[in-house]
């Protein structure tokens, strides 16, 4: 298995795919790290040549942010509007979409799954005795 950033790529793959499995790397941009390295999108990860690694490793590493640095990014910016108190950071506080979806129906992903059923309102009779 090849390592770059820290992250197994898959080798059965082909390179455009086995790059998407890193943190911060979409098919976008693993298109635009390959035609920087000028490796053929379908050529498969383990056919790749050593000097052809060594290109992607430093690509990747050096111009881009991923994997840690990028996960460290996202969370400081969540802290961020946190702190300040804005729209997004209460609905990130209180666990709800931030992005102006509907709750009342379908926010059950960012809940947790949480199933509420909600009865008819009306008390049941006591049982006579």
């Amino acid at each position: 298995m090849v390592r770059i950033a820290g992250v197994n790529i898959p080798d059965k793959k082909q390179i455009l795919i086995s790059l998407t499995s890193i943190y911060g790397v979409g098919l976008s941009l693993a298109k635009k790290i390959l035609s920087e390295a000028k490796i053929n999108f379908s050529k498969r990860t383990e056919t790749l040549s050593s000097q052809e690694l060594e290109k992607l490793k430093n690509i990747v590493e050096k111009q881009y942010k991923i994997e840690g640095e990028l996960r460290r990014e996202i969370m400081m910016n969540i802290r961020r509007l946190k702190e300040i108190g804005s729209w997004r950071g209460m609905r990130h506080v209180k666990g709800l979409p931030v992005r102006g979806q509907a709750t009342r129906h379908n926010s059950r992903t960012v809940r947790g799954n949480v199933r509420k059923t909600v009865s008819s309102g009306r008390r049941k009779a006591p049982i006579p005795t």
